[in-house]
């Protein structure tokens, strides 16, 4: 999983390479970890294959090598690097939220958080959710779905408490088993009862 030394746009902050850095890449150094993101379109082959790795690696599930199949373009990325090496990914796309009583809001959704186990607990997944959190800011509202709620929480997230549900062709479609939907919010967050219902946009496949 180590970044290789060219036909990759990502590349390490000059700090840490003193090599160029297309203007679309934001980059964060926190302690010896190098976060840095870009959109789908703009990441690698070989990126992708590690961002694939990664994840397989981190959550023992094969389906991530489908991820750029889910997510073929639109997503920004999220990555951090020790060294040469990918050690963390967190990916945001767009899904649309609607809390009861309110608009439909622009989501930052996201998904694929993962951290190599033998990086974990030391600060990288955090590393990468608060550099996402402060690149985000043209969305209403953040969410992602959880087993981890500790996790996330300490990190400013909340856990929604009220019924959850999803939006289709055929209306509203409850989710009563489902468990772990948090939300961060964003300066355009308009004022929130976690308590209500909360709905999403159905996608093929999955509600939340």
């Amino acid at each position: 999983m180590t970044r290789p030394a060219d036909q990759d746009p990502l590349q390490l902050s000059e700090v840490s390479r003193k090599v160029g850095v297309p203007a679309s890449h934001s980059h964060a150094m926190t302690g010896s970890i190098s976060v840095t993101s870009a959109k789908t379109e703009d990441i690698g082959a070989a990126t992708r294959a590690s961002i694939v790795e990664l994840c397989i690696a981190a959550h023992q599930e094969q389906d991530f090598q489908h991820l750029f199949l889910y997510i073929p373009s639109g997503g920004r990325h999220f990555l951090a690097y020790r060294e040469e090496v990918l050690v963390s990914h967190a990916v945001v796309t767009t899904r649309w939220l609607q809390p009861q009583g309110q608009p439909i809001l622009k989501t930052a959704y996201v998904d694929a958080v993962a951290t190599l186990p033998a990086y974990q607990g030391r600060g990288c997944g955090s590393a990468v959710m608060q550099h996402l959190a402060r690149n985000i800011a043209d969305y209403a509202i953040a969410c992602l779905q959880t087993d981890r709620t500790g996790f996330y929480a300490r990190l400013g997230w909340e856990v929604w408490r009220g019924a959850l549900a999803g939006r289709g062709e055929q209306g509203i479609i409850p989710t009563p088993e489902q468990r772990g939907v948090m939300i961060l919010r964003l300066p355009q967050t308009p004022t929130l009862n976690p308590d209500a219902e909360l709905t999403i946009e159905c996608q093929t496949g999955r509600i939340w």
